[in-house]
C-alpha cells in the first residue's frame, strides 16, 4: 500500500522509447516538472503525449519537445510554443488537436474503461469529417491527414464518435497525497491532473506535501489512490518552484 518512491528516477523507472504518457497540467499551472525534469534524464526518445498543451519554450513539456523527444502530441492548444510550431509545421512532429472538453472526456472515459462516446462537439467539421493535418511532409503537404470519425444522431441531434485514451504513463502533480496515493489538487492545477492520471497504466504523482494515511479528509480527496502507482514527495524547493507563464501587474 505504501506508494512512495525515494527519488525521482525511481519514480520514472521502466518508461523506455515510444512509450505514451498523459500529463497534467494547463498552461504551467499544476505541472509535473520534476518528474519531466526526471523523464529527460532518462533519455527516453520518440514518446508520445497527451496533455492540453505542450508547455512553453524552455518549461514543462517543453523541454522534452526542444530536445527532439517527443514524436506524437494530442492536445487542445499549441498556442505558447514557438518550436512546438516549427516542428509541426516543418514534420518534424505528428499533432492531434482536440476540442478542450473532448480531450478531457476522452481521458475520463479511459480512465473508466469506457473505449469510446458520443458527443456533439466538433459535428459538421474537420473533427468530425477528417483531413486535419496530423504531420506534414517537409515540402509543406499533408503527409498524414485525421481519418472521417462516425456520425450518429440522438434525439435529432448529430453526435460524432470519440475514442476514450489510455497511456503506458501518466505524470501529473497535486498539493496533497498520501502514501497510499490519494491525490488533493489546490485550485487551478484541478484541471487536467485528476483525468490524466486516471488515463494512465502506471500513474506517477509528484506532491507538494506528504500526509500519512488517514490525515486526509476522504470528502476532500480529488483522486483516490486506485488510480496511482507511485508517489514522488516533492522537496519545499521543489514545491515552491512554480513558473509563471505570463506575468501581469495591476499599476
Amino acid at each position: 500500500m505504501d506508494k512512495v518512491v525515494a527519488t525521482a528516477a525511481e519514480a520514472v523507472a521502466g518508461v523506455r522509447d515510444g512509450a505514451s504518457f498523459a500529463v497534467g497540467g494547463f498552461g504551467l499551472s499544476g505541472v509535473p516538472s520534476v518528474l519531466i525534469s526526471a523523464l529527460y534524464d532518462t533519455g527516453v526518445r520518440g514518446i508520445s503525449v497527451v496533455s492540453n498543451n505542450c508547455g512553453v519554450d524552455g518549461a514543462g513539456l517543453g523541454v522534452l519537445l526542444a530536445a527532439g523527444r517527443i514524436a506524437r502530441v494530442t492536445a487542445s492548444y499549441i498556442g505558447e510554443n514557438k518550436e512546438f510550431a516549427r516542428q509541426y509545421l516543418g514534420g518534424e512532429l505528428e499533432v492531434e488537436l482536440v476540442p478542450q472538453g473532448t480531450l478531457a472526456e476522452r481521458l475520463r472515459a479511459g480512465g473508466c474503461g469506457i473505449p469510446a462516446f458520443f458527443t456533439p462537439a466538433g459535428v459538421g467539421t474537420a473533427v468530425a469529417e477528417g483531413g486535419l493535418p496530423w504531420r506534414y511532409a517537409p515540402d509543406g503537404t499533408v503527409a498524414v491527414a485525421s481519418p472521417r470519425k462516425e456520425v450518429r444522431e440522438f434525439d435529432g441531434v448529430e453526435h460524432v464518435m470519440e475514442r476514450g485514451i489510455r497511456t503506458d504513463f501518466a505524470l501529473v502533480r497535486a498539493a496533497r497525497g498520501d502514501r497510499h496515493g490519494n491525490l488533493v489538487f489546490n485550485r487551478a492545477a484541478r484541471n487536467f491532473n485528476p483525468l490524466a492520471a486516471m488515463a494512465g497504466r502506471v500513474t506517477v504523482a509528484e506532491v507538494e506535501e506528504l500526509v500519512e494515511p488517514g490525515e486526509l479528509d476522504p470528502d476532500a480527496i480529488h483522486l483516490p489512490g486506485v488510480f496511482v502507482q507511485r508517489v514522488l514527495p516533492l522537496t519545499p524547493e521543489q514545491a515552491a518552484d512554480k513558473q509563471v507563464e505570463k506575468r501581469t501587474v495591476r499599476g
